[in-house]
């Protein structure tokens, strides 16, 4: 295959997802895709390139709908705060805490159509957004945020890794962490204090449940 750029991201995802209120937080709405292996095939088709990740940016996953419910129901959280969404997916994290009050929302993504996503999803909800192309778990970043929230990033061994490091250091220089989480394999529980629980609305397809039982959670001091 010899690879193409998709230059319209706004325009392909427009055109390969819908709209839809998210299950848990059904006060904002994202575009989601209603399958997602056609869709990883039409974006790997459209670019001319293989081995490209799932799009992770086209669903509302358990953790990220978990921790965008109990920012919404517990804006003292964020309110008046900078923030910083991280592995944002598509942004949903990031548009609750905007909702919520925050100052400013930076996400980051290592996928350039999350980003874009996260954008698209931030103006469909009227809200703005920063998005920081940047892999923040790889980079040394002088950046500081008040607090950190973090959906469904323990699902591989080296990310987990890399991003309790992350969020560790950060923790130790002033910044709350919030974490949702169903109990991915590399969710490192017994570094972890559970703050709250949450039954899920989710896609068989993604998750093998349509309620998944998930958890928010933040760093033990």
């Amino acid at each position: 295959m010899s690879a193409t750029v998709i230059t319209d991201k706004d325009a392909f995802i427009r055109a390969n997802t819908r709209s839809r209120p998210v299950p848990l937080v059904p006060e904002i709405s994202i575009f989601v895709a209603d399958e997602a292996v056609p869709l990883w095939h039409k974006t790997e088709e459209e670019l001319g390139e293989e081995g490209l990740p799932p799009p992770f940016w086209a669903f509302a996953w358990a953790g990220g709908q978990a921790l965008a419910r109990h920012i919404i129901d517990n804006p003292h959280l964020v309110r008046g705060k900078s923030i910083l969404d991280l592995a944002s997916g598509s942004g949903l994290v990031g548009i609750a805490a905007m909702k919520a009050g925050a100052a400013r929302v930076d996400v980051t993504d290592i996928d350039d159509f999350a980003l874009a996503a996260a954008q698209l999803n931030a103006g469909h909800n009227n809200v703005a957004i920063t998005t920081l192309a940047t892999d923040l778990l790889s980079e040394a970043s002088g950046k500081q945020w008040d607090a950190i929230l973090a959906g469904d990033i323990f699902y591989e061994r080296d990310t987990a890794a890399r991003a309790f490091d992350f969020l560790n250091r950060h923790a130790l220089q002033g910044a709350t962490i919030l974490i949702g989480d169903p109990g991915r394999s590399y969710l490192p529980r017994e570094k972890l204090r559970k703050i709250a629980d949450y039954s899920v609305p989710v896609t068989r397809e993604l998750e093998d449940a349509e309620i998944k039982k998930t958890a928010v959670w933040t760093l033990l001091k």
